[in-house]
């Protein structure tokens, strides 16, 4: 996947895609994970447009969670800017609509019918 201009913050630099670079097949992989789905499904519910690393409380390593946002990130789901020492994600909602018009909402509206039904 090509990726856009790094994004400089202080000494730190995070890739992200453009948006005309965000490919389907890299969103749809990063949302088949529950666990990455889990994450964009919480950003989406949040008040807060930008979450910390922190936020999140993933059943699995740092090492792992480390890899999920990435993942998410490069795919072009999730933004992610450092604010001093804290990494903030926000879900990148206007360049998915605008590539993929409905395909966010019609994902997380399968998956809250998808917990309704098997029950979390």
């Amino acid at each position: 996947m090509a990726t856009a201009a790094p994004q400089a913050t202080g000494s730190r630099t995070l890739v992200h895609p453009a948006r005309e670079e965000i490919r389907l097949e890299g969103v749809l992989h990063a949302l088949s994970d529950p666990m990455r789905l889990a994450v964009v499904r919480e950003m989406a519910s949040a008040r807060s447009a930008e979450l910390s690393c922190s936020h999140f409380d993933l059943p699995v390593t740092k090492s792992t969670t480390t890899h999920h946002f990435r993942v998410l990130r490069e795919s072009g789901v999730i933004e992610q800017v450092y604010r001093g020492t804290t990494k903030l994600n926000g879900l990148r909602r206007d360049d998915l609509d605008t590539l993929f018009p409905g395909l966010l909402d019609s994902v997380l509206d399968a998956a809250d019918r998808q917990e309704e039904r098997l029950g979390a």
